[in-house]
């Protein structure tokens, strides 16, 4: 698939509002007719959107965490690491997660309603409108406090 065809798909998520469990997940065409995902789609959609679910960037600001109280700059850049040591760091920090008040974060009941509120959130919001260079005006703001 490529990137001009990814780009013009969309999906509608129906969740619970009282479980924030998602229902459904459906895909619309361009005449707006609505087809849902069987397993295999929503599983190639999965392996698709890489390791950056919430549970993952959750477990990447826990590390960084670590990595602030002792000192240590936190390289975001993940790009050179190996699947082996991929593994070696999760290995190393579930143990972490489990015995701290992390834990709770990563139960699936608050993780839906993080992910629904956060959804709710951002579609009260105007999206971020993107320079030639490719920033946002918020990826802007970001780097201006982070110097």
């Amino acid at each position: 698939m490529t990137n001009s065809e990814s780009a013009n798909q969309f999906y509608t998520f129906t969740i619970d509002a009282n479980t924030a469990q998602i229902v459904k997940l459906e895909s619309l065409d361009a005449n707006g007719a609505r087809h849902e995902l069987s397993e295999e789609e929503k599983a190639h959609l999965a392996q698709e959107g890489g390791e950056d679910g919430v549970a993952h960037v959750l477990e990447q600001a826990f590390e960084a965490g670590i990595a602030c109280v002792l000192g240590d700059g936190f390289n975001q850049d993940r790009i050179s690491e190996s699947a082996e040591d991929a593994e070696l760091r999760r290995l190393l920090l579930q143990p972490l997660i489990e015995h701290s008040a992390a834990k709770r974060l990563l139960k699936r009941e608050v993780l839906n309603r993080a992910i629904l509120a956060t959804l709710i959130e951002l579609s009260a919001k105007p999206a971020p409108q993107a320079t030639a260079a490719g920033q946002t005006e918020e990826d802007r703001s970001t780097s201006a406090r982070a110097h």
